[in-house]
């Protein structure tokens, strides 16, 4: 009786999920197309049809629409815009996919906006990892059949791929996506692999009643072909372009970061992302790729929405050179591209010039860690020369080679690096480096603007810089729109570099910064009337009862200012406070007691840009010490007097020699003076005829004169 009870159950709400599921596709319809699987999707709502605003819908939004219709795979949607506005219902395709009922997820609007969506008729595949892959089902008589891979081969599977909108098949296999699933498909396909549909092709004229369990057929169509770059110097650089729906178009930059192309990169079997720029375009409809779709490894084409939008994406990358396994676009396991296959590149092979020359073609700043195998092991092919760079290269290939050949290198020895984040963040128009409005250089210097930022995220910033922690920051409008970077915060509290965090915006509001480290750091000097004066490590070491004088000062930054001298001992604080002038403090203690001993700092503070800003030195310590106790003069000290004594002893004997000299010489002269003065007297009284005493006086004198 309880088995019985069960399957009315299972029976119940199986006729009511079919009987759900009819009643929403009765609510869902496409119209003016080839099919009821195609055309303009319309919606019926409160007993009212209205066309459905998909703007910015994918693939992957399309595929819930083809669901609810009971149609195969999504192909193709797309968007346009019609005028006048008028009603329309909006679908919330993450409220379905969450289970909830259409009904449910649809509200009202008013928009220009109508949405085409294709889906296959017949065919479909289920389980896959993306709309090109999975377990075949084809649709006749409103019924859904499994294949068996016996009656499906390689040429059937291109017809398939194609009628998708996919690329070739790349894996057909048994069972790959699941196992066979009743009913199943009775004929075998016996297609040419040039018809548009499966069901085009012919079939067998035997039916098939059972498949063997692993045999249903799986499925996996290559991607197609549909994203190249033009008019760059290489198919690594230049404008992207996407083909959908058998049409080229540009693609829109919208919200991309560089972290979010590496994947486009990847796509193109181009190296790293280097830059990421946008292009002004006359064209006013083209395609754009959701980045947040791309990150969750969805296909290019599941992830594209047609638009109106400007201006158009313009990237570059690496063509020849990139880095894997690391945790940035400047980090991770080189490897090296020649003749359309990427090498792993041996430690042996490659030194710090060569280092630099990869770094600065990857766009980041100079080489920082080169080790081996620190993103991973060696991976065949390994590249067969050791590069020879001089270091002043623009790319890796550009170097010169050794003419040996390696075959072989050994394990442990792939060569792992990672170049350093390039200067590529500032703040300018601030009193210092550490404030101002903030700049980031993609190419080139833009400001970065000023949605979305919080206070805690913010904070990344002044770290980045080097600036201590954030004190503030705010938004200031501009009086111009302007082109403008703005920076994710997710991605950058993710840890990854502002570099690979930024996209291009047009904005009138810009960031303004101020970190804590807006000012230096102040100085602290001491010394005492013993005329000892501390050391850098040691501190001061004060005599009790002697005076002794702390001194603070800080770079010239702003005008204006005070410092706050603080004391701290094992018992208490203390602070005295004085202007500062000419940038300085100067704090006396006339008497130096034992309370005086401890801890001191400098604290500078001043008023600026409408916000306190303070700095603090570095910690002086005092010692007070007894006289008694002072200690014995070192030998430097004792060296020193004895040299000024000897110095002044030598200046005494000098100046006394000096006007010993000098009275020595003074006497001379007076002594020469007085002979000149006898001779002459002489002379005049022999001219007058004097006695003949006098005249021997006379020869006498005249004698000492020629001598």
């Amino acid at each position: 009786m309880d088995h019985l009870l069960v399957l009315l159950l299972l029976c119940s709400s199986g006729v009511q999920a079919e009987e759900k599921h009819n009643s929403e596709s009765d609510d869902v319809r496409l119209v003016g197309g080839a099919s009821h699987c195609a055309g303009t999707l319309e919606l019926k709502h409160l007993g009212e049809w209205r066309v459905v605003d998909g703007y910015a819908w994918t693939l992957k939004h399309a595929a819930i629409v083809c669901q609810l219709l009971d149609c195969g795979s999504a192909v193709s949607v797309e968007w346009r815009i019609e005028t006048p506005n008028k009603s329309v219902w909006e679908m919330e395709i993450e409220c379905i996919q969450s289970g909830s009922a259409v009904r449910d997820c649809v509200t009202s609007d008013s928009s220009p906006v109508i949405t085409n969506v294709t889906c296959a008729d017949s065919v479909r595949l289920l389980n896959g990892s993306s709309l090109c892959s999975g377990r075949l089902e084809v649709k006749s008589n409103q019924s859904w059949s499994s294949v068996c891979e016996a009656d499906f081969d390689q040429q059937d599977a291109e017809v398939v791929c194609r009628e998708l909108g996919c690329g070739p098949p790349s894996v057909l296999q048994g069972a790959l996506y699941g196992e066979v699933e009743a009913p199943v498909w009775s004929k075998e396909f016996q297609c040419g692999g040039h018809e548009s549909a499966l069901l085009d092709c012919r079939s067998s004229g035997s039916a098939r009643n059972s498949c063997s369990l692993g045999k249903a057929v799986g499925l996996t169509c290559s991607e197609p072909d549909d994203v190249r770059m033009v008019g760059g110097a290489n198919p690594c650089a230049g404008i992207l372009e996407l083909k959908h729906l058998g049409e080229w178009r540009p693609m829109y930059e919208f919200g991309w970061t560089l972290k979010d192309a590496a994947p486009i990169c990847e796509h193109l079997d181009c190296g790293s992302a280097v830059s990421l720029q946008q292009t002004k375009s006359s064209l006013k409809f083209g395609w754009r790729i959701k980045p947040d779709c791309v990150k969750s490894r969805s296909t290019l084409r599941e992830c594209t929405t047609s638009g109106y939008y400007n201006p158009i994406m313009n990237l570059t990358c690496s063509d020849s050179v990139r880095l894997l396994n690391g945790s940035s676009l400047c980090s991770g396991r080189l490897e090296v591209k020649s003749n359309q296959s990427w090498s792993s590149v041996c430690e042996a092979d490659f030194d710090q010039q060569d280092a630099e020359v990869v770094c600065r073609e990857l766009g980041c700043g100079p080489p920082s860690v080169l080790q081996a195998a620190l993103y991973g092991e060696v991976e065949a092919p390994v590249w067969s020369k050791a590069f020879q760079c001089g270091g002043h290269e623009s790319a890796l290939l550009d170097c010169r080679s050794s003419g040996s050949a390696r075959n072989s290198c050994s394990p442990g020895k792939a060569v792992g690096l990672t170049c350093s984040e390039s200067d590529d963040v500032r703040l300018v128009g601030g009193a210092s480096r550490c404030a101002g409005s903030l700049e980031l250089k993609l190419g080139e210097w833009r400001p970065v603007e000023a949605s979305e930022w919080i206070l805690g995220k913010a904070a990344v910033i002044c770290e980045h810089l080097h600036c201590g922690s954030l004190d503030y920051v705010e938004a200031r409008n501009e009086s111009l729109l302007r082109s403008v970077w703005r920076l994710k915060p997710d991605c950058v509290q993710s840890g990854s570099a502002l570099r690979e965090c930024a996209t291009s915006e047009y904005s009138l509001m810009i960031m303004n910064f101020t970190c804590s480290d807006l000012l230096i750091q102040p100085n602290i000097h001491a010394f005492s009337m013993d005329g000892v004066s501390e050391a850098q490590q040691q501190g001061l070491q004060v005599s009790s009862r002697s005076n002794f004088t702390i001194s603070c000062s800080i770079q010239p930054q702003y005008p204006g200012g005070s410092f706050q001298l603080t004391f701290t001992s094992s018992n208490t604080t203390y602070s005295y406070t004085q202007p500062a002038v000419n940038h300085s403090a100067h704090f006396l203690f006339p008497a130096a007691e034992p309370v005086h001993q401890g801890n001191y700092s400098c604290v500078y503070h001043i008023y600026v840009f409408s916000h306190n800003f303070s700095s603090e030195s570095r910690l002086l310590s005092v010692a007070i010490s007894d006289s008694a106790d002072s200690p014995a003069p070192t030998a430097s000290t004792v060296h020193t007097i004895t040299g000024v004594v000897l110095l002044l002893i030598l200046l005494i004997v000098i100046t006394a020699l000096y006007f010993s000299w000098k009275a020595s010489r003074e006497l001379k002269l007076r002594r020469k003076e007085n002979t000149d003065v006898v001779y002459y007297n002489y002379s005049d009284h022999g001219a007058e005829g004097g006695s003949a005493e006098d005249e021997s006086h006379r020869l006498k004198g005249a004698h000492l004169k020629s001598k």
